[in-house]
C-alpha cells in the first residue's frame, strides 16, 4: 500500500478523520496477515514507510506506524504519506534457546 491520507476533510472534525486513517492502516495490516504464507516461509513481515510526503517519508517498524501518523497530525499537517509492502519472512532461531537444538536444558519432567 502506498498512499497519501488527508489529514483535514471538509465537515469532519479532524480527530475523527485521523481515526479513519489509523482504522484503515490496521485493516491492511490484518487483512495482509491473513493471507496464505509462501512456501518455505514462516510469517508475513513488512517494510514501512511513513512521511509528509513521498520523498521525505522515513523507514520505522511496523509497531511504530501509528505512532508517526499520530505524530505527523499533532504537527499540523494537511496529509501523511504511508508506505508498507509486505514481504515473507522467515524464523531465527537465537542460538541456546531450547527449540535451537540446545541439550543443556532440563524439560519440566525431566526432574
Amino acid at each position: 500500500m502506498k498512499k497519501n491520507f488527508p489529514l483535514q476533510a471538509e465537515g469532519k472534525h479532524p480527530d475523527r478523520v485521523l481515526e479513519a486513517v489509523k482504522h484503515e492502516i490496521r485493516k491492511y495490516f490484518k487483512r495482509e496477515r491473513n493471507r496464505a504464507v509462501p512456501k518455505g516461509a514462516d510469517f508475513w513481515d513488512f517494510d514501512c514507510k511513513v512521511g509528509l510526503s513521498a520523498d521525505t517519508a522515513e523507514v520505522v517498524r511496523v509497531s511504530a506506524v501509528i505512532e508517526a501518523v499520530d505524530a505527523a497530525a499533532k504537527s499540523g499537517a494537511t496529509s501523511v504519506y504511508v508506505e508498507i509492502l509486505s514481504k515473507h519472512g522467515v524464523r531465527v532461531l537465537k542460538p541456546g534457546s531450547p527449540e535451537g537444538g540446545d541439550k543443556s536444558h532440563k524439560a519440566f519432567n525431566d526432574e
